[in-house]
């Protein structure tokens, strides 16, 4: 790497959670995704977002709390998946866009990436990394990234935040104490993706980003498609073989369990692409399991597990005047 310079208070204990949770799945749904009670919880097919937020990315934290981020604005709202509502935690800003976002159970901190004007448009515009208080909305961690272009999404490890510079192949990286705060001076690094990485700078390419339980990172590809495994020390990429299915077209953020990847938009604007990894001694495989999808999808751009649900923020890219649309969070059945 090349060095650069009102609370939502949750009643139930993650036992509780979970068997409510469990309990709830039981319960029917209606085909236009209306709203069933399930120990006195009302179960959305959608979640409502404020008119006008933009939203891009999501992230959920204790219990059924979610984080979503404001194209519009920059503001991060927070709410219950299960019980509607939504809340300014962090306010917005002028000229400020806030993409991607990762929840971080040890400090409770909501990491953010985006800009404060747009880059390679605005003399003065600049592209950086916060972390947000997730309970009080207080910026912990802000950061300028030097050079940087498009930083779209992230993953926080246990020793570093990986973040992609979509339109420049690379990550950027934060180092991280054990205890999930920044290093001494929020020690900021840049890793090339190289190997067989198929490198352009004039379009979106590296987009969403995990890590595997190998410890090294997975990223999909909006420009080209397929699934790409990268050494986190050195950057050397190789193309994880995907089998069935009609393919990994493209792509927007990720989300994993366990062995389970989520691809949204992999195969098609309004699904979400399933598919099973493998670690083998050649290495990783990726088999194709499914696609979800729903009439509420409206072009997905990420998406959250919690409960045995997966939560898929709708973006709306290229929907008329918004400013002033409608905007909602898809609940699907997690594979």
């Amino acid at each position: 790497m090349t060095p650069i310079q009102e609370t939502f208070r949750n009643p139930f204990s993650r036992r509780a959670l979970l068997g409510a949770a469990a309990g709830v799945a039981l319960i029917p749904i209606t085909a236009t995704g209306g709203a069933a009670e399930a120990g006195g919880a009302p179960l959305r097919g959608t979640v409502p977002l404020p008119e006008g937020l933009r939203p891009e990315g999501i992230t959920s934290g204790p219990g059924f709390t979610f984080y979503v981020g404001s194209l519009a604005d920059g503001r991060i709202v927070t709410g219950n998946l299960l019980f509607g509502g939504t809340r300014v935690l962090l306010p917005g800003a002028a000229r400020r866009q806030i993409r991607g976002l990762y929840w971080d159970a040890r400090t409770n901190w909501v990491w953010a990436v985006g800009n404060v004007g747009i880059v390679g448009t605005d003399p003065d515009a600049e592209s950086r990394i916060w972390a947000v208080d997730g309970r009080t909305g207080a910026i912990r961690f802000d950061r300028l990234v030097p050079g940087a272009v498009f930083l779209n999404d992230l993953v926080v490890t246990r020793t570093r935040v990986f973040v992609t510079d979509s339109r420049v192949d690379r990550l950027v990286v934060v180092g991280l104490q054990p205890s999930g705060h920044p290093v001494p001076n929020g020690l900021l690094g840049i890793l090339p993706l190289s190997g067989a990485w198929p490198a352009n700078t004039t379009a979106t390419n590296a987009n969403g980003i995990r890590e595997l339980r190998d410890g090294s990172l997975i990223l999909n590809n909006s420009r080209v498609g397929g699934l790409w495994r990268v050494d986190p020390n050195t950057g050397v990429t190789t193309q994880i073989p995907v089998s069935g299915g009609p393919g990994i077209i493209g792509g927007d953020g990720l989300e994993l369990q366990g062995s389970t990847l989520y691809n949204v938009r992999g195969s098609g604007p309004n699904q979400v692409a399933v598919l099973r990894l493998s670690r083998t001694r050649s290495g990783w495989t990726a088999t194709w399991v499914t696609a979800l999808t729903d009439p509420s999808l409206d072009v997905p751009s990420t998406a959250t597990l919690a409960g045995p649900w997966l939560w898929a923020v709708n973006a709306r890219f290229g929907v008329p005047s918004p400013g002033t649309a409608s905007y909602w969070i898809t609940r699907l059945p997690a594979r």
